[in-house]
């Protein structure tokens, strides 16, 4: 690469692989996730994230290039990350907290990718080609904000579930099959 413009179709390559293999994973999130809130903000960001692979691909006709992707390896480091966590054994609460945690992992590498992309359009004079990616960049931001929101009112149930079971192992009770810890909440059990 020898110039600006070629390092910001080389990144915008890099970020439409991310946005594909979001769009691959974001479901099996939702499926995961037990709070109604979080699964409404995964499916929600499932759409703005085919608007997402959408917005690039006029980015590319904008800068006369093909649409086409270069593998990005960081996404997906994070999507098996958030993989291994949906395989943990946890109470529904602290998987939520969990893969929010997973989440934002990936929304903080958006922004910081579009971030930096719409710096470089600028700094070209591709006004329509950072309109597009700064329009993206929030939408990034609000996901990232809006999981924060959802994390607070988990944490909440979280630290209940911690104290319910700091009494249930203080005082000793069985359940059916250990299936709901003392205090009722629920253990996922990993598929093996």
């Amino acid at each position: 690469m020898e110039s600006v413009r070629e390092l910001l179709i080389e990144q915008m390559r890099d970020l439409y692989d991310a946005e594909k293999q979001l769009v691959k994973a974001l479901p099996k999130l939702a499926k995961t996730a037990s709070n109604e809130q979080l699964k409404e903000a995964f499916e929600s960001h499932l759409e703005q994230t085919r608007g997402h692979v959408e917005r690039l691909e006029q980015a590319f006709e904008l800068l006369d290039q093909k649409a086409k992707s270069k593998p990005c390896e960081a996404m997906k480091g994070l999507v098996e990350e958030g993989k291994a966590t949906m395989e943990e054994d946890l109470t529904d609460a602290l998987m939520d907290s969990a893969i929010i945690g997973a989440a934002q992992k990936v929304e903080h590498y958006e922004i910081a990718g579009y971030g930096t992309l719409k710096s470089w359009a600028r700094s070209l004079g591709l006004d329509e080609v950072a309109e597009l990616l700064e329009a993206t960049l929030e939408e990034e931001k609000e996901a990232d904000q809006k999981l924060t929101q959802v994390a607070g009112d988990i944490l909440i149930e979280a630290r209940a579930d911690d104290e319910g079971l700091e009494e249930a192992e203080s005082s000793p009770r069985k359940s059916a099959g250990g299936a709901k810890t003392g205090n009722g909440a629920r253990v996922r059990r990993r598929a093996s």
